[in-house]
């Protein structure tokens, strides 16, 4: 399998990558997907992504970095351009937090979704696109809907939603990622979502250097190996054998990012 979302950016990896790596390897977690914050982080996404056979990349603006004007766009298409690129953002709405205020937020948002769609409408490039979407559901969702991009090629990474949340985000077409807060005893609303989501709507990340899983929480940095973790919960969860689990987020992992986990030799 791989984790298909961190941040091997941040400063918790630096110069751990290899080792970061080879960690997860051991652990049978033979990729990752390393994602952009920034018009400037989505360069050193994709550096790393150029650097690491078994790393790919995403390119986009965080909500929660909405306010780093001016936002270079040529940047966030040139690393779209690139092989080792397998999506947009991550972007979206985060009512978590009361800076940026949301009115930028939406701004940032409005001019992000505007430019994926030019994008995919000249032809110049057609990726998926992760979203962030924290206690926002009801002001993304309507958002999304209005663009003219495919619901399918969205995913919902790091849902922390409650099950009627998780129902709004599947019923508009879009697939739901879970992170290690489906492992927490306090985060029922999340194991009630990753029970009602169809096998083949699911993704496993670990959203690292955040919320590492129990038994390791509040471990910092969370690692890509421990998406493995999740996975195996999340499995439980659902009362299917892991084998039969692990084969269908492979199966998501090729067609939503066209990444073939079978295929990695870490």
């Amino acid at each position: 399998m791989i984790d298909t979302h961190c941040h091997l950016t941040f400063p918790d990896f630096d110069g751990k990558i290899s080792e970061t790596l080879k960690e997860a390897a051991d652990h049978g977690v033979t990729g990752c997907i390393t994602v952009s914050t920034t018009t400037q982080n989505c360069l050193e996404c994709l550096a790393i992504a150029e650097r690491f056979p078994n790393v790919w990349c995403t390119t986009g603006i965080h909500p929660l970095y909405a306010d780093q004007a001016p936002h270079k766009w040529d940047n966030l298409l040139k690393v779209a351009r690139s092989p080792r690129c397998v999506a947009w953002g991550e972007l979206g709405l985060d009512n978590h937090y009361t800076e940026p205020a949301r009115l930028l937020q939406d701004r940032v948002l409005g001019e992000h979704l505007g430019f994926i769609e030019t994008a995919h409408a000249s032809g110049q490039v057609n990726l998926p696109i992760v979203i962030h979407c924290r206690e926002a559901f009801a002001d993304l969702l309507p958002i999304l809907r209005r663009t003219r991009l495919d619901p399918a090629r969205f995913v919902f990474h790091c849902f922390t939603g409650t099950p009627i949340e998780a129902r709004r985000v599947l019923d508009f077409g879009a697939m739901i990622s879970f992170t290690g807060v489906a492992t927490y005893k306090n985060a029922a609303d999340v194991q009630e979502a990753a029970k009602l989501a169809p096998i083949d709507r699911i993704m496993i990340e670990t959203d690292a250097p955040y919320l590492s899983p129990d038994p390791h929480r509040g471990q910092r940095p969370c690692k890509p190996w421990m998406s493995s973790v999740t996975a195996r919960r999340i499995a439980e969860l659902k009362g299917l054998p892991w084998e039969d689990f692990h084969q269908a987020i492979n199966d998501n992992t090729r067609r939503f990012f066209g990444i073939d986990p079978d295929a990695i030799h870490a």
